[in-house]
């Protein structure tokens, strides 16, 4: 089955089943903004969700075209360097297979994992300088050690979670001025916060402590040195960070995703104070018509809701820091707002979880959880349900990225995990940001 076949799968069950609709049908070409928000505002409206079983069946066959596609693209070549990372390239789809199988129980999705790790551990010797979950090498090995103790491989869990201890040896992570280009920076894609991830996500699965406090302490104390030097002419806000001279606010290179991580370690009572203080400095210049947030410190243009930049990255950070800092009551409000904006604007043109609608229907899911209020898991799914129509086409309207159609956070893998999610909303986690 093609990918589009698979899509079109979805909008047939749209057509002939229930879904619990009530009767009411909703033919291909009907869903639109307008009427996604009649459906999650009005009562008395009728539902157009997709049940679980069409999206975890969707889920499944485009897990499959996703990897035809990564097996096609990923035969090595001597003239073709092959993208090892989560973030655009084969192991992406390694973690949609992982994903796959927690849901399904799915043995070959584990075989597909391994193979596909192997594969990049292989690439990634020689391309690949960063240590980060995303981009780097710190994902290749922290996915290795979790796949082999799922298959029971104690070699290669020995083997990737050595590989992943000696890079929290590299001399960079807890040193390095932040401004000025020395050091490392401390971005979640390329930088300190990226490995810090990289941790916690070995640590959920393997057991606190696989990657001991000893190694990771200095690393949080080298992100919050930084900010503070960063921050050191702006008397406003306590942290600020430089990704190629740029002050980013985003998840992808800027604040939003280094507050994330930090907010998932001890902090002392000035760290506590310095990242509720840069959160409340984020919050306090919001774009005032919109709602929305900076791309970067000073940026006027009020352009893009999208994990990477914008509210979305922005909500699931402030629906953390609502978890960790419960008696304030002003994140959960900042969270829900945010909200607001990704469910008013984030039907967007692409459909990854970086810059695309399966990214902005995260957000709905992290404040279902935060709040337990259903109408976040329904608007969740209606973003859901217009990417099983619109997926493919989307896919097609943008082709500059070609190469990445079935990546995870460029491409159709990330509809595969979001749909996947869908299984069990509670228990759901945006691939690579929340633990």
């Amino acid at each position: 089955m093609s990918s589009s076949s698979a899509v079109e799968f979805v909008a047939e069950q749209r057509r002939c089943s229930d879904d619990g609709n009530d009767g009411e049908t909703v033919k291909n070409g009907e869903l639109d903004h307008n009427l996604l928000l009649r459906t999650s505002t009005e009562p008395s409206a009728p539902t157009i969700s997709l049940s679980t079983e069409t999206f975890l069946r969707a889920a499944t066959l485009l897990k499959d075209k996703v990897v035809e596609a990564t097996r096609k693209g990923g035969v090595p070549d001597p003239g073709l360097v092959l993208d090892p990372t989560v973030y655009t390239g084969l192991l992406g789809t390694a973690f949609t297979c992982l994903k796959s199988y927690e849901i399904t129980k799915n043995r070959q999705d584990l075989l597909t994992c391994a193979e596909i790790i192997d594969t990049c551990a292989n690439v990634a010797r020689a391309t690949t300088r960063h240590v980060t979950f995303l981009c780097g090498r710190g994902g290749i090995y922290a996915l290795g050690a979790i796949v082999a103790n799922y298959r029971g491989d104690q070699s290669k869990l020995d083997l990737f979670l050595g590989l992943f201890l000696e890079l929290a040896e590299e001399r960079e992570l807890p040193a390095g001025a932040e401004e000025g280009g020395f050091g490392m920076s401390s971005d979640l894609l390329y930088g300190r916060a990226g490995f810090l991830w990289a941790a916690l996500f070995l640590n959920r699965y393997l057991g606190q402590g696989t990657v001991p406090d000893h190694l990771l302490s200095p690393i949080v104390a080298a992100i919050l040195s930084g900010g503070r030097v960063g921050a050191a002419d702006h008397e406003a806000c306590p942290l600020l960070y430089r990704f190629h001279g740029t002050r980013f606010w985003g998840a992808a290179n800027g604040l939003a995703g280094i507050l994330h991580v930090l907010l998932h370690f001890p902090l002392s009572e000035e760290d506590v104070k310095d990242v509720q203080g840069t959160l409340r400095y984020m919050m306090s210049n919001r774009f005032p018509n919109s709602g929305n947030y900076p791309c970067s410190e000073g940026n006027p243009r009020d352009k893009l809701v999208q994990w990477a930049h914008g509210a979305t990255g922005m909500a699931i950070t402030l629906a953390k820091a609502s978890q960790v800092f419960p008696k304030e009551r002003d994140f959960r409000e900042a969270a829900i707002e945010a909200g607001e904006v990704v469910w008013k604007s984030g039907l967007v043109k692409k459909v990854g979880l970086a810059d695309g609608v399966a990214g902005n229907a995260y957000a709905f899911l992290s404040l279902y959880r935060l709040t337990g209020d259903v109408v976040y898991e329904e608007r969740a799914k209606a973003f859901a349900g217009y990417l099983c129509r619109d997926a493919r086409d989307l896919v097609n309207a943008t082709r500059e990225e070609a190469e990445h159609d079935y990546s995870l956070f460029r491409g159709l893998a990330g509809p595969v995990c979001l749909w996947f999610d869908l299984v069990s909303a509670v228990d759901s986690k945006f691939p690579g940001y929340e633990i």
